[in-house]
């Protein structure tokens, strides 16, 4: 299969608008820099962090916040990858793009769309059980068997007709859910240094280690970082709206780099807060990290509230993840990856629509044949470590492509450490739930038949891959 030149078939357009980086789009650009850094944080600081504190903890001890810092290193590096290539390549697909300008073997590229998007989808499906979940405990009804599924269901209905409607509308929406989560990450902040300054709580257990006898301090260590990976993954969608960004080849770099050194600090003040007022084997127990944090330090504060604040949370991942999914497989239509019709943006709202559908779909069957798999928030980390290991070697290879507008160039150095910490990050070796491989090998092979479907499809249709 041969990869398009630059510039071929519904994708051109690179070379026009070359000084600002902007090409033709049937996309709104409508998100500015103050946009696009709510769509980053808000993304990030997705329902990671309000569960995983505690399993971390139950790694480590104290030093809970040690695997997040790690965890936003790792992060770091890959972004800097990102900033070259979306600057360079400001359009949807993200990774997947990348890939195929690369290395142009549309089987890779499929897979790694398919990596991605499946990791955004299964996020979001996760996500709206979760919503339904503590929707139904909230209100104390009693929903049986499907109960929960199908108000994932509704939920995910909604977030695709807000996805449907516009970008603007979507962002917008986005702006209040991450405002929510946010004030609900710095209240666990305030109540933490309060308490400190209070003389409660105990500061010390912050840099106190503890884990199983014998394994050392490294691999347990690691062991954390792996899971404080899932917290700090979501940057990385940003990179799929950048057709519907204002001058996406200036605004990216400082944008991107703000949200994540905003989400990184948020992260070890949260880390430090919770070890400070609630043990670690405390901490580690049940799926209420932060909640238990809110209860030791501030006993008074109205627990319904908060409740209601990591719904918002979680609802802000599924809508997140939705936009992405479908500006990917947009994307990847529009370069000829998969076929025309996923590609098709309505007339009225501008919006791809068949791509939002799609998605969609398969975020309904993630929901009611595949939710409450609970290795699923680990298997997204494992897949999207394998991808950022590829575009950290994608940046290097395309450094021999040239184009005419201006754009971010990283140190050499960065994606070669990158690739090497994502590739050791995603190993058997790091002590990784062996079902994970399983449930990735599964999602992959599910994408292989895809392809050979995709495949079939275009040349029916008289395609090009």
């Amino acid at each position: 299969m041969q990869k398009p030149e630059i510039g071929q078939g519904k994708g051109q357009g690179l070379a026009e608008g070359a000084a600002s980086g902007e090409q033709d789009t049937e996309l709104h650009r409508v998100m500015g820099p103050g946009l696009l850094l709510l769509f980053i944080v808000g993304d990030i600081l997705g329902t990671g962090i309000y569960a995983l504190t505690g399993q971390v903890a139950a790694q480590v001890g104290g030093v809970v916040w040690l695997p997040f810092l790690i965890a936003f290193v790792v992060a770091l590096l890959t972004a800097f990858s990102y900033l070259e290539l979306v600057t360079k390549y400001p359009r949807a697909a993200g990774a997947a793009l990348y890939t195929h300008k690369a290395f142009g073997i549309h089987f890779v590229t499929f897979l790694v769309a398919f990596a991605v998007m499946s990791s955004g989808i299964t996020s979001a499906a996760t996500a709206s059980r979760a919503f339904a979940s503590n929707f139904s405990a909230s209100l104390g009804l009693e929903l049986g068997t499907w109960g929960v599924p199908l108000i994932a269901v509704g939920f995910i209905a909604l977030v695709a007709a807000i996805n449907f409607r516009g970008v603007g509308e979507s962002v917008k929406m986005n702006v209040l859910l991450t405002v929510v989560e946010l004030t609900g990450l710095l209240i666990i902040i305030g109540i933490g240094f309060w308490a400190i300054a209070g003389g409660q709580g105990d500061v010390s257990r912050a840099w106190t280690f503890a884990a199983p006898e014998g394994t050392g301090v490294f691999w347990p260590v690691i062991a954390a970082t792996t899971l404080a990976f899932f917290a700090m993954v979501g940057f990385e969608d940003s990179v799929n709206m950048a057709e519907e960004c204002k001058n996406p080849s200036r605004m990216f770099p400082k944008v991107l780099l703000a949200g994540l050194g905003i989400t990184g600090v948020i992260y070890v003040l949260v880390a430090i807060s919770a070890i400070t007022l609630v043990p670690a084997n405390e901490l580690g127990q049940g799926e209420t990290p932060l909640l238990k944090v809110v209860q030791a330090g501030a006993p008074g504060f109205p627990i319904g509230v908060f409740a209601v604040i990591t719904m918002f949370a979680v609802a802000n991942s599924a809508l997140i993840n939705m936009m992405m999914a479908s500006r990917l497989i947009y994307g990847m239509s529009r370069e000829g990856v998969l076929p025309d019709v996923l590609g098709k943006v309505h007339s009225g709202r501008r919006t791809p629509y068949i791509a939002i559908g799609f998605t969609s779909l398969l975020a309904v069957g993630l929901i009611l044949f595949a939710g409450g798999v609970p290795a699923l928030g680990g298997t997204t980390a494992l897949l999207l470590l394998c991808v950022f290991a590829i575009v950290n070697v994608a940046v290097l290879v395309l450094r021999k492509d040239k184009v005419e507008h201006k754009h971010f160039r990283t140190p050499t150095i960065l994606p070669v450490l990158g690739a090497i910490s994502c590739t050791f990050l995603a190993g058997p070796w790091t002590g990784r739930d062996p079902v994970q491989y399983l449930i990735a090998a599964c999602l992959l092979g599910l994408g292989v038949v895809l392809w050979f479907a995709t495949i079939s499809f275009m040349r029916t249709a008289n395609q090009t891959a």
